[in-house]
């Protein structure tokens, strides 16, 4: 993806807690002896009778529908070559997260000891009672041409090597619009190929089939020119080779009009792109590192389209643009392959959805407010969340129109809301997006607590991806000697430490006395708090030398805040400062107010939480459905706290008309939209997933959110403190480094508004 990885970082994400990366969950209750006896004798014989009968009826009474097997021998994983099925888990377990994360596929990950063709077949074939489809992974060429023709002739389920077909999609769905952009016709664009494995030539059959002429080909493998003069060319290779030996890769450059690399690092020169045909198309694919460098490309010409397989690069190439809707598509009409006409519908689809306007949140969070079709956006990128909804939907259609469905789906609205329920606001694509959007402008962010591990490994993190700008606090040898013994490189972050600052510390603690001298603190205690690395920092923050601070991670909430809020202050009309967390579950976020300040809040409070919390979401582009919750439904039971939000949610329904809000209400009517929806059907939540829990009280707000992180292991951000002048965050104690990377991302997001 173009962020540095470093080693000990890898091996500690794939060990920590569960080794690997995923699991199997019962997906049906188990609680009772009856769940039990259900689950498997004497209850499952039903379904096991059934589908005797009946075998299609495998796809109602067993996951089969939704399953696929990512299937490797090792003999070819990316960047890393033959390095044996064992070596390769992590990558096919990786591949199963993919498939999960982006089209809600399950997936088991099969190693396979077998490299001869034929025993690798015989395996994977006795597999096809198990799944509904087949995602060949890392099998290295020429084999991988003949495992997929045989197993694709022999089962009766989709089976695609995603090596060959899935860069191909892409630069398939890529050159159509850079053609299209540039006024060229497809048929006679001169198209050089650097590479002649199984996703070059892949690539070429797709391009073929939208129909550039295989005559205007010009490959190139380890050896040279792929050429009808040579003896070594196996039968794929054949089938493009040229009739014109070319002397060296320079010599093809000139004059041509595309440049597809999908070979290794560092060999095309800005001169061989200067000697290409007016706006030329450059599709520079190798990782991590391109033929050509971006940079240098554009240096090179000022008319170029490019691509690489990089996501710090405009126009990315990414491989999950494509497979897991192909899928999606495949599996949702019990399709018996994956044939040509539904990958050529998946490259339709995502060429055409590259010329829709481009929603808000995609732009925002590649901070491209003008984002739209044009030379520096040929392809979707992979956080659009209309992906599933476009192409999904396409290979379905497509599978129909050539015969290879066995269900058809007869109402495509119905369907793309299933798609979209899928997927949903899910914990793990609310990260992405959280994180993704700071990337686009990385602040500076100053953390007190700078001789922590946490936020040192936290600090590695956000450097390495460009999240943030770390500024650390605290004895500046200590820091480094524990820097050195993490092995880590943070030697362009600043360290500081306050006691060996006297210029700042005079400096900072003369704005302090200012601003706090009619609040009864005197110089000497504005000297006294400023060498304290908490008023330290927020000194920082308020004077601009920090565009965020987090702290909290080692001292009391109630601690670490004082210093914020008498330097920093809250923001102007702000009537209280509020803690707000950000729950990531299954079903999506969820925003709970106020959990960390005030503790039993009036009328007048509630409604400025509320207004606080509104705000924040907002910045996520997220539409806020709030529930001001409360032991009582609509005046079911009366009390001090079912008045108080009661009258809350009056003021809030007259001031904001148009928000989706309602209160008072119990939390399981608010989160059970089909109970709300029997019981309550005046509410204005009426068929709204509500999404935002406003709490009555600091005691019932704090123990929910520990409830639900203990109780479900669900990922927590925060607390998030609002109302404040500048962006500054006070962490859980003994914060996790994934807790504190999420929550300077959200600063540095707070930063950017």
């Amino acid at each position: 993806m173009g962020e540095l990885i470093r080693k000990e970082d890898a091996l500690e994400y794939h060990s920590s807690g569960r080794p690997g990366k995923i699991a199997v969950i019962a997906t049906k209750p188990t609680v009772t002896q009856r769940d039990l006896s259900m689950a498997y004798s004497p209850g499952v014989a039903e379904p096991c009778l059934a589908i005797e009968k009946d075998p299609f009826l495998v796809n109602a009474y067993t996951s089969k529908a939704n399953l696929v097997a990512v299937i490797s021998n090792g003999t070819a994983v990316l960047g890393l070559g033959n390095i044996g099925p064992l070596a390769s888990k992590p990558v096919m377990e990786g591949k199963g997260v993919l498939f999960k994360v982006f089209a809600d596929i399950d997936v088991f990950d099969l190693e396979v000891n077998a490299t001869e063709i034929d025993h690798f077949c015989s395996v994977v074939k006795a597999l096809e009672p198990t799944f509904g489809g087949i995602n060949l992974e890392d099998i290295k060429a020429p084999e991988c041409f003949e495992i997929e023709k045989r197993l694709k002739a022999e089962m009766n389920i989709p089976v695609m090597h995603d090596d060959q077909h899935g860069t191909a999609i892409i630069v398939g769905a890529a050159l159509l619009n850079a053609s299209e952009i540039t006024n060229k016709n497809l048929a006679d664009l001169k198209i050089v190929v650097s590479g002649a494995g199984a996703s070059a030539i892949s690539c070429i059959r797709i391009l073929v089939a939208l129909g550039c002429q295989p005559s205007n080909f010009m490959v190139f493998d380890s050896k040279g020119s792929v050429s009808r003069d040579r003896d070594d060319l196996d039968i794929y290779k054949q089938e493009f080779a040229s009739n014109v030996h070319y002397e060296s890769l320079e010599q093809a450059f000139v004059g041509a009009d595309v440049f597809i690399g999908l070979s290794k690092g560092g060999i095309v020169s800005q001169d061989m792109i200067r000697s290409m045909a007016a706006e030329p198309i450059v599709f520079a694919l190798a990782n991590p590192n391109p033929e050509i460098d971006y940079e240098d490309a554009v240096a090179a010409r000022e008319d170029i389209i490019m691509a690489t397989g990089r996501s710090d690069n405009p126009n990315q190439v990414n491989n999950v643009l494509g497979f897991p809707y192909l899928f999606r598509g495949a599996l949702d009409v019990r399709a018996t392959a994956i044939n040509e006409e539904m990958k050529l519908a998946a490259v339709r689809a995502l060429a055409d959805l590259t010329k829709k306007p481009v929603p808000d949140l995609v732009a925002k969070t590649y901070k491209q407010p003008n984002m739209r079709f044009g030379k520096q956006y040929i392809i979707p990128t992979p956080v659009d969340p209309r992906l599933i909804t476009a192409v999904a939907p396409a290979v379905a259609r497509a599978a129909m129109e050539s015969g290879v469905a066995q269900q058809d789906i007869t109402d495509w609205d119905v369907y793309n809301e299933e798609l979209m329920k899928r997927l949903g606001q899910g914990g793990d694509r609310l990260s992405r997006i959280i994180i993704n959007r700071a990337k686009k402008e990385p602040k500076r962010v100053v953390f007190a607590e700078g001789d922590n591990i946490n936020i040192l490994k936290a600090a590695q993190i956000l450097k390495d991806e460009k999240i943030a700008h770390p500024i650390l606090l605290g004895n500046v040898d200590r820091i480094k000697s524990i820097i050195q013994g993490l092995n880590i490189d943070l030697s362009d972050a600043t360290i500081l430490d306050p006691l060996t600052e006297p210029a700042l510390v005079h400096k900072y603690a003369e704005q302090l006395y200012l601003s706090r001298q009619r609040k009864g603190m005197t110089v000497a205690e504005s000297l006294q708090h400023i060498r304290s690395r908490n008023f330290f920092a927020a000194a920082m923050l308020e004077e601009g030398t920090a565009d965020a601070l987090i702290t909290g991670i080692t001292r009391k909430y109630n601690t670490s805040i004082l210093p914020i809020i008498q330097t920093i202050g809250r923001a102007n009309q702000v009537r209280t400062a509020a803690g707000l967390y950000i729950v990531l579950t299954a079903k999506g976020p969820l925003f709970l107010a106020d959990t960390t300040i005030n503790i039993n809040p009036n009328v007048d409070d509630i409604v400025a939480i509320t207004e606080l919390t509104v705000k924040e979401i907002l910045k996520l582009d997220i539409v806020p459905k709030i529930a001001l919750l409360s032991y009582s439904n609509f005046g079911s039971a009366y009390g001090p706290v079912q008045e108080k939000m009661a009258a809350a949610t009056k003021l809030l329904k007259h001031k904001y008309p148009d928000w989706i809000l309602d209160g008072d209400i119990q939390a399981n009517f608010a989160l059970n939209t089909e109970l709300r929806n029997e019981y309550f059907p005046f509410s204005h939540l009426q068929n709204h997933q509500v999404n935002t829990l406003i709490f009555p009280d600091l005691t019932s707000a704090n123990i929910s959110y520990k409830l639900l992180q203990e109780a479900t292991g669900a990922e927590i951000i925060g607390p998030l403190l609002l109302g404040m002048n500048k962006p500054a965050h006070v962490l859980q104690t003994g914060a996790g480094v994934r807790e504190i990377v999420s929550l300077t991302a959200m600063a540095v997001i707070d930063a950017q508004h």
